[in-house]
């Protein structure tokens, strides 16, 4: 399997949460992740960092934002520029879609965890 980098927008140090879980699963099945959040902390050995720095070489936007908390996040989401946003269970935005496709950026409404189960991440 190919490294996906991978950043995981809303990542937070909370181990209940889904975004720790698929950070988690995503270091361990061997791809490089960005954690980018709002908390302070770490998640799988990487740091959680504010949505300041746009990265390049990004594979794939998992979201784990609301899509009431989206909006303030669409340049940072469309300057990073990834292959595919994949928008998880609750994070589903017809507005920021629509902006991601009209930039040439793959989406997906999935959750993250059963692509990687199922092995079609």
């Amino acid at each position: 399997m190919a490294n996906k980098k991978t950043l995981i927008l809303g990542a937070t140090p909370n181990s209940g949460r889904y975004a720790y879980l698929a950070a988690n699963t995503l270091v361990r099945k061997g791809h490089d992740i960005i954690n980018v959040g709002l908390r302070n902390g770490e998640v799988a050995g990487v740091p959680i960092e504010r949505p300041d720095t746009i990265h390049q070489g990004v594979d794939t936007i998992t979201l784990y934002v609301g899509p009431q908390n989206q909006p303030q996040l669409y340049d940072y989401i469309i300057k990073t520029h990834p292959k595919r946003i994949i928008f998880n269970p609750g994070t589903e935005n017809t507005e920021l879609r629509r902006m991601a496709i009209n930039n040439g950026i793959e989406t997906e409404y999935a959750c993250t965890l059963v692509m990687l189960s199922t092995g079609q991440y």
